[in-house]
């Protein structure tokens, strides 16, 4: 085994040198949303009832709590160090559970009566079918998801993306079907159905949707891309109804893998039916609550900024390819660039050109604030390093997020940070995973070995873009995962899909064992520090003595998500305690099911959604090729009890 230790990659890693890696410590707490203690029953594993909730990120800190089961206090004494509860006593009953400070109750929770099966079935109704001008018929699967408080009342809502059967990637031509977004209650209920249109093309890299917080009013809006004829939750249509942008037909000069034109004599051509190349593109934000179009603006980054219609040359020299591939690669996310208040951050290209611009959403209006740009004088060394997804994360310890494009990251104010020259990857994980090292890392594969230096995985400085270490390879490496799953070695452990070795958070080779074969998501699910690995429709617990993935649960008759990507429809803190849930689709695509832990755990952790790393790490999940969420500190074998993040909770009053 041999590893690229240490390279130095990374430009302007000097002027960053004497950074703070510490959070700044008068930095403004951050706007949050107001949540409820999220009580939750199921069967615990060992027998008895679990009854779970929130610790909330301003809750005191000597916050202690009482169960009771339908108006039967449970303990004997206030409990002060989790944030569980099994309740042995046999019969049902309806759970809830008050905060106690100073040795005087506050009021009593939402109540909870127990999931009898360990989950909750949430119904869903698929939209109807339809037939393409090309005469090609579909139908609709539930895709990617997202959570917020849609109606300000402590409660998430779930929003869920449908894809037509017939979605494309961006190197197909092709018709397909609307997209679609729907809005649901735990208890099932359909809020809103928002369809985007003829004018928004279905697949992976086109439609990433931002649902957070992000006017301050305590009420999530949902923010995505729209044109003409998209129609809001109220059934307005937006721009011109009668307006169809998409391609006829024909064919036209396809790039090859290193951007440059090619010509028509012999090379390859890419079909162009139905993809769409021309017509107005819109950043529309939604009202969480009804689905209404409260604003909107032209999106940014635009197509090309000099036309809106490019043509073939203009586009190729632009972005690499003139039949709309790489042009039309979306990714979204959600940043505190001022350290207090959210802003959207849109992202168009990532193979040549990156453009990254950041929107807020302030007192009903949409504004830019500013735009990034590869191709911009001076920007050169961004060009071609963007991943199929981002990560936001404060990096350098100003109290003001970065935004993680891949082998490159931006600051706050939208000037390049660093740039390490590793080129484009599928996968990459951003948090503390090495707690050894002061601050936070970056671990990610990386597919052009030929470019890079040979390198496969590496895990980066998150603050300089410095290589911290590498691993060799002359191939595409298409997977890599970061999760602490073994309880020998501090930080999380490392692998890419390539390659057999399991690494530690310092770049060390497991000896005698190999990487799990899962490397896809991974999840906090049992009651030790550990994480879990997550993928298809299992979850599974790693036993490094023997170098196997055990399953702890199987989720039969349900399903995961894009493909041999194999993800959930959504992982998060959404109820109970710190530990996450995982949202999948029925096979039948007629129901969600959200899966709750069934282990106790004397971990006492602040709810993830409290961490704001980690709340908009949810935000961003469904963006192209989901990646699993990361905390801002270390959350694993050994860690230490985190100080709650600054903060400050929304109420919908406000």
């Amino acid at each position: 085994m041999s590893i690229h230790s240490k390279l130095g990659l990374g430009f302007g890693v000097c002027a960053l040198a004497l950074l703070a890696v510490a959070p700044v410590a008068d930095a403004a707490p951050r706007w949050m949303e107001r949540l409820d203690r999220g009580v939750v029953a199921v069967p615990a594993v060992e027998g008895g009832v679990l009854v779970s909730w929130r610790l909330l990120g301003d809750d005191p800190a000597n916050a202690a709590f009482n169960v009771y089961r339908d108006g039967r206090k449970l303990n004997p004494a206030p409990l002060t160090r989790q944030t569980n509860f099994i309740d042995r006593t046999p019969g049902g009953g309806v759970y809830a559970v008050r905060l106690v400070t100073k040795g005087k109750e506050g009021p009593a929770s939402p109540p909870a009566k127990a999931w009898a099966d360990g989950y909750l079935a949430i119904p869903i109704e698929p939209p109807p079918g339809g037939v393409t001008p090309a005469g090609e018929t579909y139908g609709y699967s539930a895709n990617d998801a997202s959570v917020g408080d849609l109606d300000g009342d402590g409660r998430y809502e779930i929003v869920l993306k449908w894809d037509p059967t017939n979605s494309k990637d961006n190197a197909f031509g092709g018709y397909t079907g609307d997209v679609y977004l729907d809005a649901y209650t735990l208890e099932g209920q359909r809020l809103w159905r928002i369809d985007l249109g003829r004018n928004i093309r279905a697949g992976a890299h086109y439609t990433q949707f931002q649902v957070y917080d992000y006017d301050g009013d305590g009420k999530a809006e949902i923010a995505v891309r729209t044109s003409d004829g998209t129609v809001d939750g109220t059934g307005k249509v937006l721009g011109d109804p009668n307006a169809d942008w998409r391609e006829t037909g024909g064919e036209r000069p396809q790039a090859d893998k290193t951007g440059a034109f090619v010509q028509p004599d012999g090379t390859k051509v890419a079909k162009v039916q139905g993809r769409i190349l021309k017509g107005p593109e819109f950043l529309t934000i939604f009202e969480g609550a009804t689905g209404k179009a409260l604003a909107s603006a032209p999106y940014a980054p635009a197509r090309d900024p000099r036309t809106d219609a490019p043509t073939v040359e203009q586009m190729t020299q632009v972005w690499g390819d003139g039949y709309g591939n790489r042009s039309d690669r979306f990714l979204a996310g959600t940043a505190y660039l001022d350290g207090e208040r959210p802003s959207i951050i849109m992202g168009r290209g990532y193979y040549a050109r990156s453009t990254i611009a950041a929107w807020d959403y302030r007192d009903g209006k949409l504004t830019q604030r500013w735009l990034f740009d590869s191709a911009a004088p001076g920007n050169e060394a961004y060009g071609g390093q963007g991943n199929h997804q981002l990560s936001v994360a404060d990096v350098d310890g100003d109290g003001r997020d970065e935004i993680l494009y891949g082998s490159m990251a931006i600051d706050d104010n939208g000037q390049g940070l660093w740039s390490a020259r590793l080129f484009h990857g599928d996968a990459m994980h951003v948090g503390d995973l090495d707690p050894t090292h002061p601050g936070l890392e970056k671990f990610g594969v990386h597919e052009s070995p030929k470019i890079n230096g040979g390198i496969g995985a590496a895990m980066l400085d998150a603050r300089t873009g410095k290589v911290l270490w590498s691993t060799p390879t002359e191939k595409d490496t298409g997977r890599g995962l970061a999760a602490d799953i073994d309880s020998r070695f501090p930080g999380d452990e490392a692998w890419g899909s390539n390659q057999d070795t399991l690494y530690t958070a310092q770049g060390k080779a497991i000896e005698g064992v190999k990487h799990p074969r899962q490397t896809n998501f991974a999840i906090w699910w049992d009651g030790d520090d550990l994480r879990e690995l997550l993928d298809k429709n299992q979850i599974s617990k790693w036993d490094w003595k023997t170098g196997q993935a055990v399953p702890l649960l199987t989720a039969e008759g349900m399903t995961s998500n894009n493909g041999t990507k194999a993800t959930p429809t959504l992982s998060a803190d959404i109820l109970g305690d710190w530990r996450e849930e995982v949202i999948w689709r029925a096979e039948d695509n007629r129901s969600l099911r959200i899966y709750e832990t069934p282990y106790p755990t004397e971990r006492r952790v602040v709810t993830l959604m409290h961490d704001p790393q980690y709340r908009v790490s949810i935000a961003w999940q469904n963006t192209a090729y989901n990646q699993p969420p990361h905390t801002s500190f270390h959350l694993g074998q050994g860690m230490k009890t985190p100080k709650p993040a600054a903060i400050v909770t929304r109420k919908a009053s406000q």
